[in-house]
């Protein structure tokens, strides 16, 4: 997204805000010389009534002025995603999209909101932004269709995942319930013979609607193991092709060379975080949310850990990862810090050295999908 900061100008832009809603839009603009936004109510998704208003705008106050008026337009990220930021730039609309968890806001007393005071205000954190405090908020770049839709293959395997999970622990539970502890078909093979030979805690055969449900839980289980497996095709074609729109493919090709970094991991690595720039190490922790937050005030100092800012689950897959690293890579210089430093003191110890080796495997890893530099005692698969 290329905004125009640089080129702001006080006295000829008109500032404008839109806090989006399911069934309205409200859009609150701010013309050179005025002393208080106006207020337009726009039916939500109607983004053919959006640029008229927006036109008109930037056509009367072009007139009044004698010279060209620019529109600077914000809105907050959300519910509708990245299309309308799309559209807007498409139409020469100067658009910045803002995380609104990055406003200062009063911790006096209860705070009052309503969508008029949330789009002025809006108003008057773009106009900071634009005159070079880049404080007020965080502007979220725009990604492309591309790097948007990669990113749907494996966020949609995460939600199959977690989906089986739970109906894994719902079956386990419904035995559980009978006396029974266990049963083998969960993870595969033939459930039904399963359920014909089980035996409750005393001894009787499954109740029958109690069965029933086990085999409608079954049944789903299935459903979603397919499910699974064609997503795992698709991540395969996506990453292998040459021709395939996966951003920055030859990345996560470059990770599976990794022994401990599986195929859906390094895809996910990349679309989430390594199809992006950073500008050091200390950039790549705080992405994910691995670096640390310290609290220093007065004679007080101490760590309060992790911020856990950004992308949850890409920070549950560094963790996951972290444990992988440990079995794969024993031998590596990561492996070796990790039980000399975290070993044996303990299982409170051990989850924080985990996340430590996380932020540590993180940054290695970024190293290595961008200067090919293969972090210090690890092994790479045979060709």
């Amino acid at each position: 997204m290329e905004n125009q900061s640089s080129k702001y100008s006080p006295n000829s832009a008109v500032v404008v805000s839109i806090e989006l809603s399911k069934r309205n839009w409200l859009v609150a603009s701010l013309t050179p010389g005025a002393c208080k936004p106006s207020l337009r109510t726009i039916p939500a998704g109607d983004s053919a009534a959006l640029l008229a208003h927006l036109r008109k705008l930037e056509r009367r106050t072009s007139d009044r002025l004698g010279e060209h008026a620019v529109i600077r337009l914000c809105f907050e990220i959300g519910y509708d995603g990245f299309w309308l930021a799309r559209l807007l730039l498409a139409n020469d609309v100067d658009t910045y999209v803002l995380d609104p968890a990055s406003f200062l806001v009063s911790r006096r007393g209860r705070r009052v909101k309503t969508d008029r005071i949330d789009a002025e205000a809006m108003i008057g954190i773009l106009k900071a932004y634009l005159a070079g405090d880049k404080s007020v908020c965080r502007v979220v770049d725009v990604p492309t269709p591309e790097e948007e839709d990669a990113r749907r293959v494996m966020r949609e395997r995460g939600d199959l995942v977690h989906e089986r999970t739970r109906i894994i622990s719902r079956i386990r539970g419904l035995l559980a319930l009978q006396g029974i502890q266990s049963v083998k078909a969960v993870s595969g093979g033939d459930w039904s013979k399963q359920l014909d030979d089980m035996r409750t805690g005393d001894g009787r055969l499954l109740p029958p609607n109690l069965r029933r449900q086990i085999e409608r839980c079954f049944s789903r289980l299935v459903l979603l193991n397919d499910q699974i497996k064609d997503i795992e095709r698709d991540r395969a074609e996506v990453v292998l092709h040459e021709a395939s729109t996966f951003p920055c493919r030859e990345k996560a090709v470059r990770l599976e060379q990794l022994k401990g970094i599986g195929a859906n991991s390094a895809a996910m690595l990349v679309a989430e975080v390594f199809c992006r720039k950073f500008e050091s190490r200390r950039h790549v922790a705080a992405f994910l949310g691995l670096a640390p937050a310290p609290f220093a005030s007065g004679d007080v100092s101490r760590d309060q850990g992790i911020s856990k800012a950004g992308n949850h689950g890409t920070r549950v897959l560094m963790v996951e990862l972290a444990w992988c690293w440990l079995r794969y890579q024993p031998g590596s210089e990561l492996a070796v810090w990790y039980r000399e430093r975290f070993k044996g003191n303990g299982g409170r110890a051990a989850k924080v050295g985990i996340v430590a080796l996380a932020r540590k495997l993180l940054i290695a890893l970024w190293r290595f999908v961008e200067t090919g530099l293969v972090p210090q005692g690890a092994e790479l698969r045979a060709a």
